[in-house]
Parts: C-alpha cells; structure tokens; sequence
C-alpha cells in the first residue's frame, strides 16, 4: 500500500461559516457537478486527513461531517479557524474554504507533507499566494498559532493575513532557525511558508509510479489546463454556472 492510501495526522476542517451574502442563501449546500459543494470540501479532506469536520454554525450540515460552531459567532473566517485549533486532536490543521472546490487532492497532499517535513525547521503556518496575492483561508497551521487569533478576536481585528503574519513573526523569535513570512517557490524552510502559484504554472502528478493508487492521486489532463481555476471562489449563481463547465477538473 502506497503511503498516499493512508490520511495524514493533520485534523482537516472546511471552513463554511460565511453569510453567502452574494449568494443568497447558504452555498455550502448549493449543487456542483450533482454534489452538494460542501459535499466535495468532504471527499477531499477525508483523502487527506486522520479527521474532518465543517467550521459552521448551520446544523443541517452535519449531514455530511460533525458541525463545529464559531466561539465568536459573525467575526469571520478567523472565528471558524479558532475554533478548529481549539477543537483539533492534532499539532496541525488542514483548512479548506466550502468554496474553493477546485485544488486537486493529489497537490494539496503533496504541498502538506512538504509542511509537515518543515516543521522541525520551524514551519508552523502555510499557504498559497496567487500572483503575489495570499490566500489565507486555504491554510496549513499549528496549535501554536492559536492564542493569537484569540487575542485579535479579542480586540475585534478580523482581518486574518496580518495576525498570521503577526504570529510569524512572533513565533519566529520562539524558532530561531526560522525566518518569517518568507515567499517560498519552491517551498523552502520558515515560519510562514508561502507557496507562490502563478498563472499558468504547471501540476503534475505521474501514474506510473503508483499504478495501483486511486484516481485522485494522479493529475488529469483536464486539472493540467485549468490551473487558473484552483483558488477561484464561488461567490455568486455566476460563479457557479461558469464552474459547471470545469466539472471534469473537479476530483470529487
């Protein structure tokens, strides 16, 4: 059996506790590819890690993963990732935003073991930039981080890229063979670590290594010419629409 067959110890949580104001009603129930889209936020995370829960306040998602409610209820996706941190069994904590269903599983597997290996280095926060912009809510993180976004939804600062810069920075000094917020491609060592994805770039996985694992380890063609589509949001029924002509890039 290939290790990929088994979860990391990393509890994974999806992250759906926004108002879907855009949206009209809660997207996380919304249909993708005749799945509902926190349907999909499941599958992927149950590939990935040793457990999965949804980051919620709405209960009639607990059809798919036990609910998690905010301990500071409409403060944000900062609120829902206290809440993991506080609720986890594990050092690290996989976050999946609901809608951002396009990553392929086999990157995602393949960018958290690369965490996990960096973490003796003094790695305890990670995630993607696209065209130099973060995506904070796509995000690797330690138990470590937490007391400071409990001090910052203390003082309501709620927004989330400067306190996890804030935190690396402060953690830095705790891990001296790290060093903060640095951007990272390919990912190297540090207490943030950032993996900058730029349009266009390439992914992909072989098949002949690992003949006999399960599809979503391998990239598809269709995932190779669609890395433009991996962190875009679904905010809207337009959103939605133009992502019901990718479904072959989903891996769900």
């Amino acid at each position: 059996m290939h290790p990929w067959d088994q979860p990391l110890d990393v509890g994974g949580y999806v992250l759906a506790g926004g108002k879907s104001s855009r949206m009209g009603r809660d997207k996380a129930l919304l249909p993708l590819a005749g799945k509902p889209l926190v349907e999909h936020a499941v599958i992927k995370l149950r590939r990935l890690c040793r457990s999965v829960a949804i980051l919620s306040n709405n209960e009639e998602l607990a059809q798919f993963a036990p609910v998690v409610n905010d301990l500071h209820p409409d403060c944000g996706p900062m609120s829902g990732i206290e809440a993991a941190l506080a609720h986890s069994a594990y050092e690290w904590s996989m976050i999946l935003p609901v809608d951002v269903p396009f990553p392929p599983s086999a990157l995602l597997r393949g960018w958290m073991e690369s965490v996990l290996r960096w973490e003796r280095r003094g790695a305890r926060l990670a995630l993607f930039t696209t065209e130099g912009i973060p995506q904070p809510t796509l995000l690797m993180i330690h138990r470590e981080v937490a007391p400071y976004l409990s001090v910052a939804l203390a003082q309501q600062n709620y927004k989330l890229f400067p306190v996890l810069r804030h935190a690396a920075e402060d953690l830095a000094g705790k891990h001296a063979q790290a060093r903060p917020h640095e951007a990272l491609s390919p990912l190297m060592g540090g207490t943030m670590v950032q993996m900058a994805w730029q349009r266009g770039a390439t992914f992909k996985t072989s098949g002949s290594s690992f003949p006999s694992g399960p599809a979503w380890q391998f990239s598809t063609p269709a995932q190779e010419a669609a890395t433009h589509l991996y962190f875009a949001n679904l905010n809207t029924p337009e959103d939605f629409a133009e992502a019901e002509k990718h479904a072959d890039v989903l891996d769900t």
